[in-house]
C-alpha cells in the first residue's frame, strides 16, 4: 500500500510540474499587445515565441552546452538574466521561476530589456526560424 502511495505522490508531483498555459497564435498576440509590445515588431514575437517555447508558459529548455538553461514563454537564459535561486538577481533581476508562471508580465518586461540590448539575435529561434519567414496574424 505504501509504495502506491509513493507511486501517486511522485506522479501528482510530476503533473504539477507540467501545468503552465499554453497560448493560441491569436491569444498570444493579444496577451502580447496588452503587455505592450511594439505593433510592428509583433510577427517577430509570435515566430520567436513560437520556436522558442512552442507558446508553453512553462517550459524549460534542455541544458545548453555552457551548462545554462532558458526558461518560460521567451526563454530567457538562467546564465545572464535569471537567478536559479529563491533571490531575484543577473541582469533581469528575477528568478527563472518568475518566468514559469502564467502571468507573462515579469517575462515580458525581461524579453524586452533583452531585445533592447541585443534586438532578436539572443535568441536561436528567431534567428533560426524567423528572419525570412513570420507568420500571418492578420486574422488576430
Amino acid at each position: 500500500m505504501f509504495k502506491y502511495i509513493v507511486l501517486f505522490a511522485v506522479l501528482a508531483l510530476s503533473l504539477h510540474n507540467c501545468e503552465g498555459k499554453w497560448f493560441t497564435k491569436c491569444g498570444l498576440v493579444h496577451e502580447l499587445r496588452r503587455q505592450g509590445f511594439d505593433e510592428s515588431l509583433m510577427r517577430d514575437w509570435v515566430c520567436l515565441v513560437e520556436n522558442e517555447s512552442s507558446r508553453y508558459t512553462n517550459k524549460i529548455g534542455k541544458v545548453n552546452k555552457n551548462g545554462s538553461r532558458d526558461y518560460g514563454l521567451f526563454q530567457i537564459n538562467d546564465k545572464y538574466w535569471c537567478s536559479k535561486t529563491s533571490t531575484p538577481g543577473k541582469d533581469c533581476n528575477v528568478t527563472c521561476n518568475q518566468l514559469l508562471t502564467d502571468d507573462i508580465t515579469v517575462a515580458a518586461t525581461c524579453a524586452k530589456k533583452i531585445y533592447k540590448r541585443h534586438k532578436f539575435n539572443a535568441w536561436y529561434g528567431w534567428l533560426n526560424h524567423c528572419q525570412h519567414s513570420l507568420p500571418d496574424i492578420s486574422d488576430c
